[in-house]
């Protein structure tokens, strides 16, 4: 017979903490629990020898005991009910537990519905109950279903839905489905159990190439029945046992293919207790690790097991281990030592833009540093980032070497620069390598990414130096290049202004500085760049001209669709009356401002009806008046006004008329005339 046993069965980081808990909590003297710590009985029995008493309630609990918190967490109105019995309250809540408490309070908090997936009757549930109010648990999609159709505004209520640590993936899936198709308003969070997740998927796989199953577990424990159901899914044969005495060695006869799994509350000893009891009665027996198909023997596999619990941890060894749970301030990780081991996020990374859940997964493997060891307490803190910075120093001097730019966070201001992160490793930046102009403020540069060029690594004085100037450098030359090959007249750019000149703006279009003449930054008049742009700026540019030889790029402003004279011509016509702005007195006239962009002239033979002398005797700049367009020149595009046409009557004698305007040819906006014209 060909026994297959599978990694993951046995105990969970959550299960073992609880039972080391109470053991260490029981050393020191009698201690309670609420009901069970785990669901196994033979574990709980041996802790209650070692003074681990369970208690049914709250009101059996003594004035001032030791109690400790099982794994499935209690309410928040028992913890506050413990308090006041001034007891010592010892939490051995699995951290995937606690999650789901703060989940289900804030949900609470911020008026939205909370929703368990579960089995209402399990502690783990009702407990989870106890931290939020009018919370509903649904075993499945059916369930929750039937609820939806309850009433049509339960589709539009803000829900917010957690699963119970021992829920199977399929059951996640097909609530969040039903979820994601119906709801409107709803937060999903995946709170089942990393460990369990690998548990369940392994006793899948083991159901497919196994001709029995026994799957060893309490009966009231979740995990172990999710993990009979998976197996009896596929596999035609599955015994579900308690201890070696239940096992049915008849019902194993005719396999060829055993598979062995456990629940999370089942402690090694009973394990291999099973196993001990088949290896007695089957004298041919080969026992593989895992459906990979790796043999071993079963008394060395335990004896490795028992080995590497006792495990002697020192400060600075390199350890892996698994995620098993994440809070706002600690990673929890199982070693497969006695050891409870945590990161704080403190050391986790330096990365200040990280978000910890996208970083890291429940389940996953890790490597870190050890920091410190608590054998007293059992904990030992682990560093990732001290880890990581020795692998992203050897990332450093490799980028120095090859000359490759790498990206960072700017994290402070320091004497004469800036300090730059990248991978963890404090990289200096000298100002003058900064990329700003000179005496612009560093501050600038904080909390922003930015691309640079090391340029110097002494590991033995951890001095790093970097250039964003130089990255930035080869950032637009690379620009510069792909613009040159591409360039057209016509083409199109969006573009920041980079300078001013009295005769333009220069405007870098992305790795090229081009010339917008201060004629080109608009369609209205305009004497000084500085009225219209500022340096800055961003602007959206055509290119009029260019000369590749001579590196030079004209371009302009103006949009065809928002030429003024175009807007005049289709508005305007000859003898049409127009309200005006007066906006420039001249000794021979005052140019009136029609529609913005197009100015026409007033000559001060057409200012009034009488002969006057000076133009500022009847007008003033801003003056709004009413005058007659007497004039269109369409090739030069010029404009003619007259008021005096309005004041005299019609039939006022053509050569006066004539005379008094012979001089009243008018320049646009771009040309006016001059005393000699």
């Amino acid at each position: 017979m060909k026994v297959i046993k599978a990694k993951t069965a046995g105990f969970c980081y959550g299960v073992k903490r609880a039972v080391e808990i109470a053991e260490k909590a029981a050393a020191e003297g009698r201690c309670y629990t609420l009901g069970p710590l785990i669901h196994n009985e033979q574990a709980v029995s041996r802790l209650r020898e070692k003074g681990v008493c369970e208690l049914p309630s709250i009101g059996d609990v003594p004035e001032g005991a030791v109690v400790i918190i099982r794994s499935h967490g209690a309410s928040e109105k028992d913890m506050n009910a413990l308090r006041e019995k001034n007891c010592e309250i010892i939490d051995a809540t699995c951290p995937n537990v606690s999650r789901i408490h703060k989940i289900v309070k804030e949900a609470n908090e911020k008026g939205r519905k909370p929703i368990i997936i579960g089995s209402e009757s399990h502690p783990e549930v009702k407990a989870i109950c106890g931290w939020c109010e009018g919370a509903l648990v649904f075993k499945n999609a059916a369930g929750l279903d039937a609820w939806l159709n309850e009433a049509p505004e339960n589709r539009a209520l803000p829900i917010t839905v957690v699963f119970q640590t021992t829920e199977t993936q399929a059951n996640k899936d097909g609530c969040n489905n039903l979820i994601k198709k119906e709801c409107t308003n709803y937060e999903l969070f995946d709170t089942i159990c990393g460990a369990t997740s690998m548990r369940q998927s392994e006793a899948a796989k083991l159901s497919e190439v196994c001709d029995a199953i026994v799957v060893i577990g309490g009966k009231s424990s979740a995990n172990s029945l999710r993990l009979f159901e998976i197996c009896a899914e596929k596999c035609p044969q599955v015994l579900f046992i308690e201890t070696a005495s239940e096992l049915d060695m008849d019902k194993l006869k005719d396999a060829g293919t055993v598979g062995i799994t456990a629940g999370a509350s089942t402690p090694a000893w009973i394990i291999k207790e099973v196993y001990n009891k088949m290896a007695e009665q089957i004298k041919d027996i080969e026992v593989i690790s895992d459906v990979e198909g790796k043999t071993e023997d079963m008394e060395t596999s335990f004896a490795e097991l028992l080995e590497q619990s006792l495990i002697t941890l020192n400060t600075g060894d390199k350890v892996s281990g698994v995620v098993v749970g994440i809070s706002p301030a600690e990673i929890l990780v199982d070693l497969g030592t006695k050891h409870s081991a945590y990161i704080p996020v403190s050391e986790f990374t330096d990365d200040p833009d990280i978000k910890l859940e996208d970083a890291v997964k429940v389940g996953m493997e890790i490597e870190a540093y050890v920091m410190r060891v608590n054998d007293a307490e059992g904990t030992v803190m682990l560093s990732k980032k001290r880890l990581d910075a020795a692998k992203n120093w050897e990332m450093v001097e490799e980028a120095r070497a090859n000359k490759t730019t790498m990206e960072g966070t700017v994290t402070e201001e320091n004497k004469g620069g800036v300090v730059v992160s990248v991978k963890g490793v404090r990289v200096f930046v000298p100002a003058s390598q900064s990329g700003l102009p000179k005496n612009a403020p560093m501050t600038e540069l904080l909390k922003k990414k930015v691309k640079l060029r090391i340029t110097e690594v002494n590991r033995s004085r951890r001095r790093v130096v970097g250039s964003i100037r130089a990255a930035q450098i080869e950032e637009r030359r690379a620009a510069a290049e792909k613009i040159w090959q591409t360039i057209e007249v016509g083409a199109k750019y969006s573009g920041v202004v980079k300078s001013l000149t009295s005769y333009g703006a220069f405007v870098d279009i992305g790795g090229i500085d081009g010339m917008v003449h201060v004629s080109e930054l608009g369609w209205r008049r305009t004497r000084n760049p500085a009225e219209v742009v500022k340096v800055g700026d961003m602007l959206e540019v055509t290119v009029l001209s260019f000369d590749k030889d001579k590196k030079r790029i004209s371009l302009t402003c103006k949009d065809p669709g928002e030429n003024p004279w175009e807007k005049f011509i289709n508005n305007y016509e000859l003898g049409s009356v127009v309200k005006v702005k007066i906006v420039k007195l001249m000794d021979f006239g005052a140019f009136a401002e029609i529609v913005p962009g197009v100015d026409g002239l007033i000559h001060i033979s057409q200012i009034a009806d009488r002969r006057i002398d000076k133009v500022s005797d009847v007008l003033k700049e801003g003056q709004e008046v009413e005058a007659k367009i007497t004039q269109i020149d369409t090739e030069n595009k010029k404009v003619s006004l007259s008021i005096r046409a309005l004041l005299e009557p019609e039939t006022a004698p053509e050569a006066e008329a004539a005379e008094d305007t012979a001089d009243a040819i008018v320049y646009d906006t771009d040309n006016p005339p001059t005393e000699v014209e």
